[in-house]
């Protein structure tokens, strides 16, 4: 495996309206909301102080109808897209979009673990990932951490370690919840794995952006129409996180040094 595989390159929201959505965000998070620029594809970027840190695409009619919901999903960088997603299947996991190419972007896929959580898998050409600035997770705007509810912490460690590298740092004991998992990318932690408990539907991936203050972004989401739906709360490390649904129904989370 190469050290770009299995890390963490992008993140995107689907939703049924993209300039609610980008007013919601651009407010709450900060990101200046930007085209593409491609006119086969009508696709918005997030920018943070200049860096695309994620993209917007529609939720149309037709996803509705197969099931999908307002959602935010993260890329993760493999060395080759049709033998990871071919991984995934016969490890217990689903392709859910066959691989296929994104001109002057990459080439991806839409796949599940076991447990039914989704992710994308890309082999971007090297001029997407060059730029991306290695301590993203630590920037405002940017993802600072990734989490993983599922229904079994130990099988999930076991699954995402043999397609994606991805090894245990170290558990944080949650009581009657069960271990909290930290899992690395090439020794550094990138995110967590917890238990699903029974209030939470499915199995799926949650994703935190940085913002500087909790409670000033918390009356931002409050203030353009989202809602929270857990928290806010201290967490090891002097962090303070909330979890959040935006107006269009998607889930995210958001983290801070300060509260």
């Amino acid at each position: 495996m190469s050290t770009s595989h299995g890390k963490f390159i992008w993140v995107e929201l689907m939703t049924p309206d993209k300039d609610a959505a980008g007013r919601f965000y651009g407010h709450v998070v900060g990101w200046d909301i930007k085209d593409f620029g491609s006119p086969e594809m009508d696709y918005k970027i997030f920018e943070a102080n200049g860096d695309g840190v994620g993209g917007m695409m529609e939720l149309t009619e037709e996803h509705k109808g197969e099931g999908i919901h307002p959602n935010w999903t993260r890329y993760v960088a493999v060395d080759d897209v049709d033998i990871t997603a071919k991984r995934f299947e016969e490890k217990g996991g689903t392709i859910m979009r066959p691989p296929s190419d994104i001109p002057e972007v990459g080439r991806f896929a839409v796949v599940t673990d076991p447990s039914g959580a989704v992710l994308c898998i890309m082999k971007p050409l090297p001029m997407d990932i060059s730029g991306f600035p290695e301590d993203a997770d630590a920037l405002n705007g940017h993802v600072g951490w990734n989490e993983l509810f599922t229904d079994d912490v130990d099988s999930a460690m076991a699954f995402y370690g043999d397609v994606f590298g991805w090894t245990k740092d170290h558990d944080f004991d949650m009581g009657d919840m069960g271990p909290y998992r930290m899992f690395a990318h090439n020794g550094k932690t990138i995110g967590g794995i917890m238990k699903r408990s029974p209030q939470v539907p499915v199995c799926h991936w949650g994703y935190y952006f940085n913002v500087d203050g909790l409670e000033d972004a918390i009356t931002r989401v409050s203030v353009g129409g989202g809602k929270v739906v857990n928290g806010p709360m201290e967490v090891p490390g002097n962090t303070w996180i909330v979890n959040c649904q935006d107006p269009q129904g998607a889930y995210f989370s958001l983290v801070s040094q300060r509260k």
